[in-house]
């Protein structure tokens, strides 16, 4: 099963049923720039499509039917409207933002529907709208609407800050105030477009469900956090494969931890906090190598391709830190900043991350991880090998007191703060080369389990979909048999071996998100 040819595949019918409905509706247009404001209200609908007609479209293509597989059959039509609102930005600032809503349509599916927020993964591209369902590159707006709006979920996902027609220069990374706030007034947009839109009798019932993927997993998170700390009821939420735990992650990174994709995520982390706190350089090239540096601050996201900007230079395509064979006088230093040895497969991806083109200073590097051992993070021991170690009952904490200031926002981004009182479902791979699940997941775990007073049981679920099932009553048995069986075709259409496991490392993270999202739909139907 293709996961890829299986999202595009439903981009793509999609955009076939998209001359299916348009919008024949008059919109009132706000001048008001108060935070969830609808700029037209009811938001524009650029598509819709009945429960027979996407199903038969699904049904009449190979990877449509691996999808219904996933998904299963279309139970709801669905109207996509896409929508202008107002939100802030990282210093409160009022900014104009975008995104979908999916409305179910159907004799089943109107009423009183749960709502399904949704904050989706990292994006490159400038322009990306997740309300686009006729761009055959949104594979993330089709998979949520055959997973959740065809299924009875009313489908809220922004766009973000920064993106498509947002009035930010740049995009909050990884910024869990201003990204929760997005989400918030998205919700809030879209709250006041139900019984204004075309589908009027489809209605909100109370119950509101919160996922993401990757980045939208931390701002899933984030978003459930700052709800819940509002007093806004939060049924259930179900963060996938994000970097929760932002604070352990960045010091295992800088301790030679180097992720798949750093390179690509260094600019858009460094340009979002250095926009929100103004402290992480007095110039870019204290961080960045000549090469990279004049250029670097609101690089990403671009309209321009990122292999044209690997290509041109602006980039490294793998090269975080320099492959440097250190001296400091302090051995153990030394042997924490080398290239890590390649004697496992993890270590062997990690390698990739060194070289003579990297984008990190040495020196910024070196005084990064002299703070990390002077104040130390609670859930790592900085060896390499140990990702990560925390010795129960201490619960890992992130570092008191951080001096260096990329540290000081990580830890001001970092998720072990809360706990939370719904359900929640943390969903992700165990071997995820983008975004550590050990480091992350397994962390945020602990944190919840020894923290004082501890989470009850009952209220966290952890899935590692690349597990075996534990058994006939595994509810989640089916996303992890899935998951393997997608790997071995990964590794099998790549010829096996070396070849194999590279393209299995390749596609791993993207991967996990639809056996996830199946999985968190499960979790959320006992909640329904």
């Amino acid at each position: 099963m293709k996961i890829h040819e299986l999202r595009i595949g439903v981009a793509c019918v999609l955009g076939l049923l998209a001359a299916c409905g348009s919008d024949t509706q008059t919109s009132t247009v706000s001048t008001s720039t108060a935070r969830g404001t609808l700029v037209e209200n009811p938001p524009f609908r650029i598509a819709s499509f009945s429960a027979a007609a996407l199903a038969a479209q699904l049904n009449a293509s190979a990877t449509g039917k691996q999808l219904l597989q996933v998904t299963g059959a279309p139970v709801c039509g669905v109207d996509f409207h896409y929508m202008h609102y107002w939100t802030v930005g990282a210093k409160g600032e009022a900014e104009s933002a975008s995104g979908a809503l999916m409305v179910p349509t159907g004799p089943a599916c109107s009423g009183g529907r749960p709502i399904l927020l949704y904050a989706h993964g990292e994006e490159f591209d400038s322009n990306a709208n997740i309300a686009d369902v006729t761009d055959p590159n949104n594979t993330e707006g089709g998979l949520i609407a055959a997973m959740y709006a065809a299924q009875g979920y009313i489908v809220v996902a922004p766009n973000y800050l920064g993106y498509d027609t947002s009035s930010s220069p740049y995009h909050p990374y990884l910024n869990a105030d201003a990204q929760s706030k997005d989400m918030i007034d998205a919700l809030a947009a879209a709250r006041a477009a139900l019984g204004k839109v075309l589908a009027a009798s489809t209605t909100d019932n109370g119950k509101l469900f919160i996922t993401g993927i990757s980045e939208g997993g931390h701002v899933a998170m984030a978003t459930h956090r700052a709800m819940q700390a509002a007093g806004s009821a939060v049924t259930a939420s179900a963060p996938m494969s994000g970097p929760y735990a932002l604070a352990a992650f960045g010091d295992a990174i800088f301790l030679g931890n180097v992720n798949l994709g750093a390179p690509l995520f260094a600019p858009l982390l460094t340009t979002s906090y250095q926009k929100a706190y103004g402290n992480i350089y007095a110039a870019t090239s204290d961080v960045f190598e000549a090469a990279y540096a004049p250029t670097i601050e609101g690089l990403l996201p671009s309209t321009t391709p990122l292999n044209q900007l690997i290509a041109a230079g602006k980039l490294p395509q793998l090269q975080l830190f320099h492959n440097t064979v250190w001296a400091t006088g302090m051995a153990p230093l030394d042997g924490l900043l080398d290239v890590p040895p390649a004697t496992s497969a993890i270590n062997a991806l990690y390698d990739l991350g060194f070289g003579p083109a990297n984008l990190i200073k040495d020196a910024y590097r070196l005084a990064y991880v002299q703070d990390a051992l002077a104040n130390p993070d609670g859930a790592l021991v900085p060896k390499l090998q140990n990702l990560p170690p925390v010795p129960p009952p201490v619960p890992p904490v992130p570092a008191a007191a951080p001096t260096n200031t990329l540290r000081q926002a990580f830890k001001l981004n970092d998720l072990r703060n809360w706990t939370p009182q719904a359900p929640v479902l943390m969903c992700g791979g165990s071997n995820d080369p983008v975004v550590f699940f050990p480091v992350n997941t397994g962390v945020m775990q602990l944190y919840w389990t020894f923290v004082a007073p501890p989470v009850s049981p009952a209220l966290v679920t952890v899935l590692d979909v690349d597990s075996q099932p534990s058994g006939a009553t595994d509810p989640f048995a089916a996303a992890k048999v899935g998951f393997g069986l997608y790997l071995q075709g990964v590794a099998a259409a790549a010829g096996g071996g070396a070849a194999g496991q590279n393209a299995v490392v390749q596609a791993y993270h993207v991967a996990v998100s639809p056996f996830c999202a199946a999985a968190a739909r499960g979790f959320f139907s006992q909640f329904l």
